[in-house]
């Protein structure tokens, strides 16, 4: 599904975003965040094969994903990420329940770039976003 964010706080003229989560409600949580970055473009997937899937077809200039998924989960879907040559820089953002240091340490050494805890504060969530594509410029 796509989306285009309209107005909004700052703007990020034809970035691409994809998030990855098995709740479809989280995902709109996040899309719901994410609408107030101008310019984005907003796809989703349900897991981190349907991910690979649409990162095989599209460019995108961040990934927002969950860890606990079925089919595969999101650390092994960042490991993959990593471990391919025309992703090995996208920025990735981990969104998840486990707050344990030890998970963090996991997603941020497998190449994560942050590591957000739920529930999601959506100020948090724009302003990660905002800051990993800025970071691209």
């Amino acid at each position: 599904m796509l989306y285009a964010a309209q107005a909004g706080v700052g703007e990020m003229q034809n970035s691409k975003v994809l998030i990855v989560d098995d709740s479809p409600t989280m995902r709109q949580l996040i899309v719901f965040a994410l609408g107030r970055i101008s310019g984005l473009q907003i796809d989703e997937a349900s897991d981190g094969v349907a991910a690979l899937k649409m990162l095989s077809a599209e460019r995108y200039d961040l990934l927002l994903t969950d860890i606990n998924m079925p089919i595969m989960d999101g650390l092994k879907l960042v490991s993959l990420v990593r471990n391919d040559p025309h992703y090995k820089s996208l920025p990735v953002v981990v969104i998840t329940t486990e707050g344990a240091q030890m998970d963090r340490e996991r997603a941020l050494a497998l190449g994560a770039n942050e590591y957000v805890t739920k529930p999601i504060q959506t100020a948090r969530i724009v302003e990660v976003t905002r800051h990993l594509l800025e970071s691209l410029d």
